[in-house]
């Protein structure tokens, strides 16, 4: 068995940058004295005449990427998503959101993953923060091969996207030729008809440990990727709440205002269903290895299946 490829997806966001800057001459990459971090050095190197650090000044650095879509250039703003989400929340609203302008918005280090740099700089809030914004496409890619493509269609999609990218490496899972990506579709990654388990991000890869944990012990879990937060695949989701009828979400940020919150709202309309949202509670992160930090969480795959299977023997 050949060994699993670790990536983490902000490696992802600096490759797909320098392999799209060779086709797209339109593309600018704006960074706030964080490129080593961001990883998008990898552009600087290759297009340094596309490359602009706008020092640690992150409103700033959002009004002029708002500038450079008005003059017909592609830009890509990077920077932490503490910063990105957090600090320029209202140049992105105001200067991006509220124009709908062409804005891509790469945003790494999210989530507690982030580890040792503590809970001011692991953003747990920030998909809730953009799904608020009219009109903001939101992306969670669980890879290395989904973060790339998750570039490409960002790219090619007209409008304002927020990229969500993690500083921890994860398993490689759709490296497979079977794999499309596409803006607002979620993807099945494991059959199952007693429950079914809506992940994204980081917690991708530990969701599908966790169901064949879950496996051995009589549950048979079903495992949908949704990469894409908003627009949120509404037809698959009430689908397979329907097959099953109970649903869990899974994902590296605050269960407030995120994808379980997304999940619960749409069910709570459409079709009502027992719903578990695991993620961080109304918590602040703190400081520690990530690893470490995901499993005292209970966001790897051991704290996931032990929340699934102690809810399922109370049924």
């Amino acid at each position: 068995m050949s060994e699993v490829k670790m990536i983490a997806t902000r490696e992802s966001y600096g490759n797909a940058l320098a392999e799209l800057g060779k086709e797209k001459e339109n593309l600018v990459v704006l960074d706030a004295d964080l490129a080593a971090a961001t990883k998008t050095g990898i552009f600087k190197k290759a297009f340094p005449e596309r490359h602009i650090d706008c020092g640690i000044a992150e409103a700033n650095m959002t009004g002029i990427a708002a500038g450079l879509s008005t003059c017909g250039k592609v830009p890509f703003v990077s920077t932490f998503a503490m910063f990105a989400a957090g600090r320029a929340y209202e140049q992105v609203r105001n200067s991006i959101g509220y124009p709908h302008l062409n804005v891509k918005i790469g945003a790494t280090h999210a989530g507690i993953s982030v580890g040792e740099d503590g809970a001011t700089h692991q953003c747990n809030e920030d998909i809730g923060l953009m799904r608020e914004i009219p009109g903001m496409v939101i992306i969670n890619p669980s890879d290395d091969v989904e973060a790339k493509a998750a570039v490409r269609a960002a790219y090619e999609y007209v409008g304002p996207v927020y990229l969500r990218f993690g500083r921890l490496a994860v398993p490689v899972i759709n490296d497979n030729p079977e794999y499309k990506f596409e803006i607002g579709k979620g993807v099945e990654l494991r059959k199952g008809k007693d429950i079914t388990i809506f992940a994204t991000g980081l917690c991708v890869s530990e969701t599908l440990k966790a169901a064949e944990t879950l496996a051995a012990n009589g549950i048979d879990a079903q495992v949908i990727n949704i990469h894409t937060i908003k627009p949120l695949d509404e037809e698959l989701v009430l689908k397979e709440a329907k097959q099953t009828g109970r649903v869990y979400t899974v994902e590296e940020h605050s269960i407030i205002g995120g994808l379980g919150s997304a999940v619960a709202e749409l069910l709570g309309e459409k079709c009502p269903t027992k719903i578990t949202r695991i993620g961080v509670k109304d918590v602040f992160g703190e400081s520690g290895p990530a690893k470490e930090l995901l499993h005292k969480y209970e966001l790897d795959a051991e704290g996931i299946a032990k929340r699934i299977m102690e809810e399922q023997k109370s049924c």
